[in-house]
């Protein structure tokens, strides 16, 4: 059936009439008196909390330690320089801090579940934090309930309490007007409802008697507080590798505090400048900045990724997002706009045609007798204020063509449902006319689905189900969704206990449309260019998604497998046609678990839609579970890593391109941490084993080059745009490890020449300056080398000319600040004494910038020679 499992969540019809709620003034002043409806979580961390964390860290904690052996040695001005500059590292990371919490909290409110209430007589869907005391709840099924509540009305409903009791098994709930307290937990036949637990059946309104930390769940919810996050891939790799070097500088202060005091006499005034040296050299070897860098990047990515309406539940589905190559998606309302109309109806052998929406017709041609009764009976099997969307469009046919008649029914009663079941995709309603005994003495009976199941309904015979295939394809070869309608009259001693029992009559045929989202066809190309396989996995047809598939751009559609040809297929035959399928058809969500895990023992890196309870299982064994924020289940978007917040395609597409981007440009952060580390290590130890070499770097000099590091690596390098080609290259594989021998290696490179290229300007300078000035210049040709790799490294294809286009206004925040700070600790003379700095020639200060500025031009050169081997590698596969 076309939208059967659209039908799931909306086959109940339950009376929503009289029924007003609150009013805005009152959920809002019932707000402000018992708090947000939201479980005790963390406290925030305010600004006393932030900055102890600060000084616990290891750099924090060796900067004391230098001032404070200044202030022993009698050197107040660099104690003085080194405790200040304390603080503006504090500050610094209390503005990271903010910034990544921030975002954080952003993100919190965007994953806040959603709740249905009915204020001022209007239904709302609002934020699960937003519900008051006497709210008015709609519950479906698939939905969490938001708040501690009553039953007032129900239908069929059953709800899922293992949360708060232990037990699997789902208790039916009955509605009660007169109940004012809840019960216990657990227990059939009740008409209390607890936040937390979920909706299996049915459908019911409720009355909202506790919210927040006062609902059951609220009560335990203290020791969800003590619940750490689990550290990501990425975190864990960063982890074991900042152990190491920690493990390794520490041993080298160690070392360079023995070797520079005994190398000179062992004198006390040696050690304490030992020990200076020593503390040098372990900030310089500490890589503090990989957790930073880690921590800011995937919280901002998170944060860009919600920008494009997707929101992420799980980070690490930020690393893994650029290396999907399989995007499995539903039809209906992911690449299609989900706004259905009935555009064609099919009765007695004749078809009519209905106007698109918003399609000129000066004279609306009337309908015909013979589809009265059709478009009657479709709207009897279907919700009286609908969620579903075909439903609706059925109702907006009826206003459109059948008021005035008497094929219209808003005075019925409803005396029976039987719902959907996967055994049989039909949803049939029995009626009292008028609210009375019904028509004659009899029911009328009215059930919509896919056609055959009102085919098995209706008792069709062979040939009767041959000519009713034909007519279905017809009408689903031009993209239609189609359903079957029936109708039948009973007495109501006569209705059978079993859906199946029932004998119907046969109306007619319904095609609804659902156009394919403008934006599809250009976001399905840029996954194919990107090396992604678009799969399209829908209940309807296969001539329905044949014609999708076409209008969506997706290639092979001629390659197809539909629902039954997969129940009948072997894991080998499945194994060895996954490869070549993009569109599978007549599908039901429990297949979907099976096509995922095919995919995935074809080392396919999958991304999974779904929206409803059933597409939960699949959601969760997928590499990137994606659920349906607009029309999806609250148990969907619990299994899924990712929600889309507008369930359109193109932002699944814009959330690959985002993941690509953050990976990239952790890898360029990476290599720009590992790369200036090393001209700082290298000019912290090599003086101290050449014994008539004096100090290069002090701590307060390291502490200088931090403040270019840090906000650079965390700032500069997560704004930077994406590459050109970041969707024109394949998906990166799963096993990469963030700290390749390949970038680890340019970057190895990187610092070594910018390292020479220092130790060149030393030699140079020793030999006709002091040693202040020599030690100016090295510095001065260090700092301009950090910045030239910031600017080669922003890009990794375009040369620092090609990339300076490209907008990132952390970048010259960066430069100028940087150039302003060395331009006052070498021009002014009170900076230059801290700083244990001499005046300079402006003549030797060009040479020492052009000296930085040249360090790496053979990087620049070899993205020359890679860009023109792409080029022509690119011309010999256009021809």
């Amino acid at each position: 059936m076309q939208g059967a499992q659209d039908q799931r969540r909306g086959a109940a019809v339950l009376d929503l009439g009289g029924l007003s709620g609150l009013t805005e003034e009152e959920a809002a002043a019932r707000l402000a008196r018992d708090g947000p409806n939201e479980l005790p979580t963390q406290q925030k961390r305010g600004l006393w909390h932030t900055a102890f964390e600060v000084m616990r860290e290891p750099m924090f904690l060796m900067l004391v330690a230098a001032g404070s052996l200044y202030l022993v040695m009698g050197e107040i001005g660099d104690a003085v320089m080194l405790l200040g500059f304390v603080f503006v590292v504090m500050g610094i990371t209390i503005v990271q801090e903010h910034r990544t919490e921030r975002a954080l909290e952003a993100l919190r409110d965007l994953s806040s579940p959603r709740a249905l209430v009915i204020r001022g007589g209007v239904q709302r869907r609002i934020a699960g934090r937003e519900v008051a005391v006497g709210d008015v709840l709609v519950l479906v099924e698939g939905d969490r309930v938001p708040a501690d509540a009553l039953l007032r009305r129900g239908l069929h409903l059953t709800v899922d309490e293992s949360l708060l009791t232990g037990e699997s098994v789902a208790v039916r709930k009955l509605p009660s007007d007169d109940a004012v307290a809840l019960d216990r937990p657990g227990g059939d036949d009740l008409p209390s409802v607890f936040s937390g637990t979920l909706v299996t059946a049915g459908q019911a309104i409720a009355e909202v008697v506790t919210t927040g930390g006062a609902t059951e769940l609220g009560k335990i919810g203290h020791a969800l507080r003590r619940l750490a996050p689990q550290p990501t891939l990425l975190q864990r790799e960063t982890g074991r590798l900042v152990r190491r070097l920690a493990i390794v500088g520490l041993s080298l202060c160690t070392v360079v505090v023995v070797v520079y005091a005994l190398t000179r006499g062992g004198t006390t005034t040696s050690w304490k400048e030992g020990l200076l040296a020593g503390i040098a050299m372990a900030m310089a070897t500490l890589p503090e900045e990989f957790p930073v860098v880690l921590t800011v990047f995937l919280a901002l990515g998170a944060w860009r990724i919600s920008k494009s309406q997707v929101l992420t539940r799980r980070m690490p589905a930020v690393e893994t997002l650029g290396a999907a190559t399989v995007l499995c998606v539903d039809k209906t309302g992911t690449l299609t706009l989900n706004q259905m109309s009935v555009r064609r109806l099919r009765a007695e052998g004749s078809s009519f045609d209905l106007a698109a929406p918003g399609a000129p017709r000066s004279l609306p041609a009337p309908l015909p007798e013979t589809f009265h009764s059709l478009l009657e009976h479709a709207i009897l099997a279907s919700q009286r204020d609908p969620f579903d969307a075909m439903e609706r469009a059925l109702h907006a046919a009826g206003e459109a063509t059948l008021t005035g008649t008497e094929h219209l029914h808003p005075d019925w009663a409803l005396a029976r449902e039987y719902p959907l079941s996967p055994q049989l995709l039909a949803v049939t309603h029995v009626w009292r006319a008028g609210g009375g005994e019904g028509v004659g003495g009899e029911l009328v009976v009215a059930s919509k689905g896919a056609p055959e199941a009102i085919a098995e309904l209706c008792r069709l015979g062979p040939d009767e189900r041959a000519a009713l295939g034909r007519e279905v394809e017809l009408l689903a070869a031009e993209g239609l969704r189609v359903l079957g309608v029936a109708r039948g009259r009973l007495a109501e001693d006569a209705l059978p206990d079993a859906h199946a029992a029932l004998v119907l009559e046969l109306v007619g045929l319904l095609g609804f449309a659902d156009p394919v989202r403008p934006t599809v066809p250009a976001a399905v190309r840029e996954c194919q260019t990107a090396g992604i396989r678009v799969v399209m996995i829908t209940g309807d047809y296969p001539a329905t998604a044949r014609s999708i598939a076409r209008q969506a751009g997706l290639a092979g559609d001629d390659q197809l497998i539909t629902g039954p040809e997969l129940d009948g297929m072997s894991e080998a035959e499945l194994a060895r046609r996954i490869g070549d399928v993009q569109v599978f058809a007549r599908v039901v969500p429990e297949q979907k678990l099976r096509i995922v895990e095919a995919l995935k023992a074809a080392d396919e890196i999958v991304a999974m839609t779904g929206d409803g309870v059933n597409d939960a299982p699949a959601l969760k064994a997928a590499h990137i579970g994606i659920a349906m924020g607009a029309r999806g289940t609250d148990v969907a978007r619990e299994a899924a890593a990712l929600v889309l917040l507008d369930d359109d395609f193109s932002s699944i597409v814009a959330a690959v391109r985002l993941g690509r981007r953050i990976f990239d440009n952790i890898k360029k952060a990476v290599a720009f941490i590992v790369a200036v580390h090393i001209p700082i290590a290298g000019l912290s130890m090599i003086p101290v084993f050449l014994g008539d070499w004096p100090l290069l770097l002090f701590p307060v000099h390291i502490v200088f080059l931090e403040l270019v590091i840090d906000p650079s690596c965390s700032l500069v390098f997560e704004a930077e745009e994406p590459e050109a080609d970041v969707m024109q290259r394949p998906p990166r594989d799963p096993a990469e490890r963030l700290f390749t021998w390949g970038s680890l290696g340019v970057a190895l490179l990187q610092g070594l020449s910018s390292l020479a290229v220092c130790l060149g300007v030393y030699l140079w300078a020793r030999a006709s300056h002091t040693v202040d000035a020599a030690r100016t210049l090295t510095f001065v040709t260090l700092v301009v080398s950090f910045l030239v790799i910031i600017l080669a490294n922003r890009s990794f294809r375009l040369t620092i000319l090609g990339s300076l286009r490209a907008r990132n206004r952390a970048l010259w925040w960066v430069l100028t600040g940087t150039v302003g700070f060395l331009a006052l600790v070498v021009l002014l003379p009170g900076a230059r004494t801290l700083f244990h700095f001499e005046a300079i020639h402006v003549v030797d200060l060009g040479l020492a910038t052009l000296g930085g500025g040249a360090c790496i031009l053979w990087f620049e050169v070899l993205k020359i020679i890679r860009r023109g081997r792409r080029a022509r590698a690119g011309a010999r596969k256009g021809a």
